[in-house]
């Protein structure tokens, strides 16, 4: 598939999304966020990825937020429709992707940036990093999952701050927050990035996807966590997975998943 504002390159089974708007320090516009949900699908049904990361080109930026001059003129009802056909077709995609996604967030992640980003599963950040919501400072909120996602990582104080300063805090600060999981020099932000995928490509993909599935409905409306847990545990028995992982270590030897 062909891509106007982004790359995706699958090696070693770990396919590697690329924001590529560089002028525009990796802006989001629609185009963008269509073509990042085209990838993310193109991904999710590809046997030969186990592993999605997400960054963006070049050392400045992540993304840098949203195309402002997109939505300058909107409507309230235009408005409306913008978040919520976002966080559709991408936001919320990318949080229940069935396949992990990493963020490695390369500079500035601000705005709409910082969203994609704390929609992936967990994020690795370059030394360099600078994050925030400066959505206020506009006129308007986060409209990509925001006021969501930013106090399930980092408490609901810190994230009100951080919100309604509309400032930004470094890679050390994200870390302290536990908004990030690693800081890395931007050098070794991919080569770092892909240590952790190959990790994570020793286990059982299946199993992966059903603690994915357990750990998000935590945080889903309507849904009992535990109870999700003690359905996606009991569906682990009925994999070749389950049947290969337990073998092996009966059998003091390496797990050969066969991702069924």
């Amino acid at each position: 598939m062909k891509f106007q504002n982004i790359l995706s390159e699958t090696e070693n089974s770990i396919t590697t999304i690329t924001i590529n708007r560089p002028s525009k320090l990796n802006a989001l516009n629609r185009e963008t966020i269509q073509e990042l949900h085209d990838a993310f699908e193109e991904a999710e049904n590809s046997s030969d990825t186990k592993v999605v990361i997400i960054t963006g080109s070049g050392e400045k930026a992540f993304v840098a937020g949203a195309d402002i001059s997109e939505f300058a003129d909107f409507s309230v009802e235009e408005g409306g429709n913008l978040a919520a056909k976002g966080q559709e077709l991408l936001f919320d995609f990318v949080a229940n992707f069935s396949k992990p996604v990493i963020a490695a967030v390369n500079g500035f992640a601000l705005g709409g940036g910082l969203e994609l980003a704390m929609a992936a599963h967990f994020r690795i950040a370059s030394d360099n990093a600078k994050m925030g919501l400066p959505e206020v400072s506009l006129g308007v909120i986060p409209g990509y999952g925001g006021t969501q996602r930013l106090p399930q990582l980092v408490g609901k104080g810190r994230a009100m701050e951080m919100i309604m300063t509309a400032g930004m805090i470094d890679a050390n600060q994200a870390l302290q927050y536990g908004l990030v999981n690693h800081v890395t020099t931007l050098e070794e932000l991919i080569e770092f990035t892909n240590k952790i995928a190959g990790k994570i490509m020793k286990n059982s993909s299946v199993a992966i996807a059903s603690a994915i599935r357990a750990i998000n409905a935590n945080f889903e409306d309507g849904e009992n966590g535990f109870e999700v847990e003690i359905e996606e545990f009991g569906n682990c028995f009925g994999t070749e997975d389950f049947k290969e992982g337990t073998q092996a270590f009966l059998e003091k030897r390496k797990a050969d998943f066969p991702g069924r």
